[in-house]
């Protein structure tokens, strides 16, 4: 799975904000934080759900249940509005 090209990824401070272009069927934006920023970025290319959790597990300081959860429910919400190409 991969991030479409019809989304931007865009940082401001601490937040990270999902914005759909024009060809993009969603409507609205999206707004995270530096866990989002970080599965987004990993989505930049094509990837699998377990590699994003596997590569955050290595980067941050927490539980790996917890990282595979909220992985999850990111790449779920990510599918909703229609944000990957799977």
């Amino acid at each position: 799975m991969k991030l479409k090209a019809d989304f931007l990824v865009h940082e401001a401070g601490e937040q990270t904000i999902l914005v759909p272009t024009g060809g993009a069927e969603f409507s609205g934006v999206v707004q995270g934080n530096r866990t989002l920023r970080a599965i987004l970025e990993l989505l930049q290319k094509d990837t699998t759900e377990e590699r994003i959790a596997g590569d955050l597990a290595a980067r941050f300081d927490a539980p790996e249940d917890a990282i595979r959860k909220d992985v999850h429910r990111a790449v779920e919400e990510l599918r909703k509005i229609g944000a990957l190409d799977e």
